[in-house]
């Protein structure tokens, strides 16, 4: 296998290439990268994370992180974004992880779309974070390629660097979330589109659709109605105080509602 090199980036050139690759990875036009050159220097050069991943020279992943409140105990990784094929996602998150660590810092935040499958399991199982608050349109409109027009809800995921589940997760255990056998689905994929089911359980199923970034090409209604059952939904649990625990078998979230004495 092909050596993954990651380093921290701070000349003009690097991050003109990072710019790139971004740009490259969600299908922006020429100048409209998610992290410019001019602010990635800024925060590079002000001792925030700018770093890439680099497999036989070749730059395959790059994430852009900075300081964030709590002071001293928060980074906020505001763009991470890789090519596929050579786990360079996952590499940076780590070696974020421990560039965290080595600062005093206790948790990393980031924000991501909650109808994409990939995202969370990765997000959940491979890293061990929680989604912890759910940001209606947080971004306002966005028309590149993984957006597609469609409303930016985020999930704001809390990553705890030093939570069992974590530490786990950075050892190479992911996390297989449980599942009692009396949960009940509370959002189900029906022929595709959102079905709503009762809430009436501790441990609630929220599934999540296949595809929704093909969806948004092919269906643009369906991908919607995905945005809105989830915002309801998801949104809903988190704001009453649910607790999301993984994502189970690739495909739902598992949710645990707050109880009262």
């Amino acid at each position: 296998m092909s050596a993954l090199v990651i380093r921290e980036l701070h000349e003009l050139g690097e991050l003109e290439k990072v710019s790139a690759l971004f740009e490259q990875i969600w299908g922006a036009e020429p100048g409209a990268s998610p992290m410019g050159v001019e602010q990635m220097r800024a925060l590079s050069h002000a001792g925030n994370y700018v770093a890439g991943a680099s497999t036989d020279g070749r730059l395959t992943g790059a994430s852009v992180a900075f300081f964030a409140a709590p002071v001293g105990q928060v980074l906020h990784s505001h763009v991470t974004g890789a090519l596929p094929g050579h786990a360079a996602g996952l590499a940076l998150k780590f070696h974020q992880r421990d560039w965290a660590l080595a600062r005093g810092l206790s948790r990393i935040t980031w924000t991501y779309d909650p109808l994409v499958r990939r995202n969370a399991h990765f997000n959940l199982t491979k890293l061990g974070a929680r989604p912890v608050e759910y940001l209606p349109c947080f971004y306002g409109a966005m028309d590149d390629a993984i957006n597609g027009g469609d409303d930016t809800d985020r999930a704001l995921c809390a990553w705890d660097l030093s939570h069992p589940v974590a530490v786990s997760a950075a050892a190479g255990a992911p996390h297989a979330a449980p599942l009692p056998a009396d949960a009940v689905t509370a959002l189900a994929v029906r022929e595709g589109r959102p079905a709503l089911g009762s809430q009436d359980a501790s441990t609630l199923l929220v599934e999540v659709p296949p595809d929704i970034e093909g969806m948004r090409r092919t269906d643009p209604g369906a991908a919607k109605e995905w945005r809105l059952a989830m915002r309801e939904v998801l949104g809903g649990l988190l704001a009453e105080g649910a607790r999301v625990t993984g994502f189970h078998q690739r495909a739902a979230y598992v949710v645990e509602r707050a109880t009262t004495a």
